[in-house]
């Protein structure tokens, strides 16, 4: 493998054995795609496409039909491979009556992290993931939400260089989404490599560089979101500060010339956008009345 490919899979299939073993159903069929190093990869598909049949066989937890696959250069049967892939399954299973410093020393230790730096990385993705506040409480006490974002510091606590996250989302209100989007940019920036499956399609294009997307098994369409979304035959002028009777001339330009004016409309931005800033004011406004 190329240094600087993360994942890469060859004719990657996977086929089940129905009732009774006469037919086979093929929940993956010769899937071939490459991550680089480096970049947030978005997979995407409807239930029973072959997204989580996939992070199975990259992660080793089942074994292909046919073709390969190849995680970080090794083989997905190497073992050793394993301690540098952190991974956050749609639905986590956590021992209950621990609280949120013992679930991570408890998974600390699993990587055989040394009892000094384990206590660094415990505070740093407790504070990271927002959960200063209930660190002490046991997780049975947690909403769903709250055992999202200790799923989340769970999946880092090995400083992977592969983060693998299944529905990182699920559960979190505007403000967790927004927070765990930043995580994962971050961990970009840090020049660790994402994979991401997700039913949030507005989180998929607001931070992927790349994505896939899967249906019955097969590889449907792959690219940037820019390559994937843009329209050839529209163009999109974004114009600030121009006076109604500019906005006029300029649409009968663009009527001699032969095209045709979709809409002409104030520009406006996103709900997440509105929640933010309406959540910033009412948290300077608190901070005003102290």
């Amino acid at each position: 493998m190329n240094n600087d490919i993360a994942i890469e899979t060859e004719d990657l299939t996977k086929a089940y054995k129905s009732f009774w073993g006469r037919r086979k159903i093929l929940a993956l069929d010769k899937l071939n795609i490459t991550i680089q190093k480096g970049e947030i990869f978005g997979l995407l598909g409807p239930n029973g496409s072959g997204k989580t049949t996939t992070l199975k066989l990259l992660l080793g937890l089942i074994t292909p039909t046919d073709g390969r696959a190849y995680v970080l250069g090794k083989s997905t049967n190497d073992v050793a491979i394993k301690s540098k892939i952190g991974f956050l399954p749609e639905e986590s299973c956590f021992y209950r009556f621990l609280n949120a410093d013992e679930t991570l020393d408890f998974y600390g230790q699993l990587f055989r992290i040394p009892g000094k730096e384990r206590k660094l990385r415990i505070n740093r993705l407790v504070e990271q993931v927002g959960l200063e506040f209930a660190r002490k409480r046991p997780l049975r006490q947690y909403s769903k939400g709250m055992l999202r974002r200790i799923g989340i510091a769970q999946a880092l606590i090995n400083d992977p260089d592969l983060v693998i996250l299944d529905e990182p989302t699920s559960g979190l209100d505007p403000i967790g989404t927004k927070e765990t989007k930043d995580i994962i940019l971050a961990l970009k920036e840090r020049g660790k490599t994402v994979l991401l499956c997700s039913h949030l399609l507005s989180d998929v294009q607001d931070i992927c560089d790349r994505v896939a997307i899967l249906d019955k098994g097969k590889l449907q369409l792959a690219g940037t979101i820019d390559e994937l979304l843009s329209s050839k035959n529209v163009v999109e002028v974004l114009i600030r500060n121009l006076p109604d009777e500019a906005i006029i001339e300029v649409e009968t330009f663009i009527k001699e010339k032969k095209g045709e004016v979709i809409s002409i409309r104030n520009s406006s931005g996103t709900l997440e956008d509105l929640f933010l800033k309406i959540y910033a004011a009412n948290i300077s406004n608190s901070k005003a009345d102290v």
